[in-house]
């Protein structure tokens, strides 16, 4: 921790569902807590990261804050009017809640900073309300990959200095390679056959579609491996349907939501992620590469950052099931290329992408634009 006064910090979520920003909330938050600080997290009763928040010891404040009206920014500005002097920084994470807070903070006479982390590469609307809430309302931005920032400077014009790269960081002691993938496989109850796996929210661009197409045109000589599939959501169904119309039910396992997901990462052998938009640094690929494997996948938002094309790892065209069948086929028949993309990859995420690299960047930030003592 850097020599300063502990921080209070106060964390803002108004989406309700799951994926990685709210695992990257999480997780900055617990280590900002073990760190010595004081963190809270402000969100919706039926946001899934309330019960997740609790479970990790993350004090909770349950707001209706997942709507852009009157009531919920009422509702948000009474709370903050009574607890603006226990917080030095406020960080924001989704769109509804950066504006239910920054227009909350315009009307109080001591407001708290805020930094706005934005985690997805979606494009941002280059209009005069859009830049007063990036520029004049928020302190600083946050993005999770280099490619984010620039997009969002020449998007709309915000001073490349107005914003950080800050990726999210992994926990090294639980991401970690194993020696066994076979012992793994028999711990979880899998077949013990060579093994792709995808762990990811189950939303369609993360590109499981075009990964069930592209394993359906594999030649029968690959049959011997499989598929596992780890992650829930709500493309689930139409993906299941998509199984059985390509008849892959007994080459593919769906596992849904999982508690020790490096266990799973540690039963694969090779580990692929297609996603065609809306990405930063994806943590499942962090993670894959944290636990030595050889991983594929796609030149979209700041993936290209750590995916390096035959050098820690393989590159496939986005939407594109033949390209990405072709990397598939390559790694699956070439032993020594695996090896040589997992020892790549082992030594980018313990080099760069280890939690303390996150925590220390975050806390820098949060004391460069904390509010004065």
């Amino acid at each position: 921790m850097i020599d300063q006064n502990p921080l209070r910090i106060l964390h803002t979520e108004s989406s309700t569902g799951w994926g990685g920003q709210e695992i990257r909330i999480l997780t900055e938050a617990r280590g900002m807590i073990d760190r010595g600080h004081q963190v809270t997290l402000l969100t919706p009763e039926e946001a899934q990261i309330a019960p997740a928040a609790d479970a990790r010891g993350i004090p909770c404040i349950r707001l209706p804050i997942t709507r852009k009206r009157l009531g919920p920014w009422w509702t948000l500005r009474h709370w903050l009017a009574q607890h603006t002097h226990d917080f030095d920084i406020i960080n924001t994470h989704s769109s509804t809640d950066a504006w239910l807070v920054a227009l909350a903070c315009v009307t109080l006479d001591h407001p708290v900073p805020v930094v706005r982390t934005r985690h997805v590469s979606t494009a941002v609307r280059s209009s005069l309300p859009t830049r007063w809430l990036y520029t004049r309302a928020t302190s600083h931005v946050v993005v999770t990959g280099e490619q984010l920032r620039h997009n969002l400077h020449t998007n709309t014009g915000i001073n490349l200095d107005h914003m950080t790269s800050v990726r999210t960081g992994i926990d090294l002691a639980r991401f970690k390679p194993t020696d066994n993938p076979s012992k793994a496989r028999h711990n979880l109850g899998l077949l013990d056959r060579p093994t792709v796996g995808i762990v990811a929210t189950l939303r369609d661009w993360k590109g499981h579609e075009d990964l069930l197409q592209a394993w359906a045109t594999l030649p029968a000589s690959l049959h011997d491996w499989q598929l596992i599939i780890v992650g829930d959501g709500p493309r689930r169904p139409h993906l299941e349907a998509l199984i059985e119309e390509l008849q892959l039910h007994d080459r593919i396992k769906m596992v849904g939501n999982v508690d020790d997901v490096p266990a799973w990462m540690q039963s694969m052998d090779i580990f692929a992620l297609p996603s065609y938009a809306n990405e930063g640094v994806p943590q499942g690929l962090m993670q894959a590469m944290a636990c030595a494997l050889p991983v594929i996948s796609t030149p979209v938002g700041a993936i290209g950052e750590i995916v390096l094309d035959d050098q820690t790892g393989l590159m496939a065209l986005p939407r594109n099931p033949e390209s990405l069948g072709a990397a598939l086929q390559r790694l699956m028949t070439q032993p020594d290329l695996r090896q040589r993309l997992a020892k790549a990859a082992l030594q980018n995420a313990q080099a760069s992408m280890g939690l303390d690299v996150m925590l220390d960047a975050m806390e820098q930030i949060f004391y460069r634009f904390r509010r004065p003592d």
